[in-house]
Order: structure tokens, then C-alpha cells, then sequence
């Protein structure tokens, strides 16, 4: 079990989706993401989500993420932030995302 302490400490923004490219190198098929997270600045992050989404339909997407983990090397690649999906039953992931429109860089709660 997590205390409230340690779960504070973790940081998860809303961010919008600005580029997508393929990740030739990644050992399962993922894209290199380039999100906006506001005043918070510009991250990249890999993700195993090309199953269900398309490069066109992922830009001017909004996204949940976790920012406050180092940055982890993948392959050639840096990754600055984890973006946050559910695993479904066939291990692809479905993106969580806001409801409603929210700022770049806003703190989930």
C-alpha cells in the first residue's frame, strides 16, 4: 500500500498530443509522442498504442501523464514522461484522457 505521502509525490498533467512519429527501434510496436503540458513545457514519450490509434487522430489529443519520473532511455530514445492508459484484455492500451477541454499542464487531483 501506497501512504498519502508517496502518492503526492506523484505528478500527473494534462498535455495535448502535438506530433507523432514511428518508433522503428522500440522492441513492440510503439510512436515517439511530442505533448504539450502547457508552462510546464514539451515532453516526449514512446507509446504502445498503435493498435487502436492512428497518427492523425492522436494530434490536438489530450492525454494524462505522469512528469515527475526520470527520464528513461528506450532503445535511442529519451522518454520524459509516462502517459497513462488502461490495458485491455488483448494488451492494448486505451488513452485516459479529460472529458472536457482542460489547460496543458493542468495537475490531476
Amino acid at each position: 500500500m501506497l501512504t498519502w505521502a508517496e502518492f503526492e509525490k506523484v505528478d500527473m498533467r494534462v498535455g495535448t498530443i502535438i506530433e507523432v512519429d514511428d518508433f522503428p527501434k522500440a522492441k513492440k510496436p510503439a510512436y515517439i509522442l511530442k505533448v504539450d503540458f502547457g508552462p510546464l513545457g514539451i515532453k516526449l514519450s514512446s507509446a504502445q498504442i498503435i493498435k487502436l490509434y492512428s497518427k492523425p487522430e492522436l494530434i490536438g489529443k489530450q492525454i494524462i501523464a505522469v512528469i515527475s519520473f526520470p527520464p528513461k532511455k528506450i532503445a535511442d530514445f529519451i522518454s520524459e514522461c509516462l502517459i497513462l492508459g488502461v490495458v485491455g484484455p488483448d494488451n492494448e492500451i486505451i488513452l485516459l484522457t479529460p472529458d472536457k477541454k482542460a489547460k496543458n499542464g493542468d495537475k490531476i487531483a
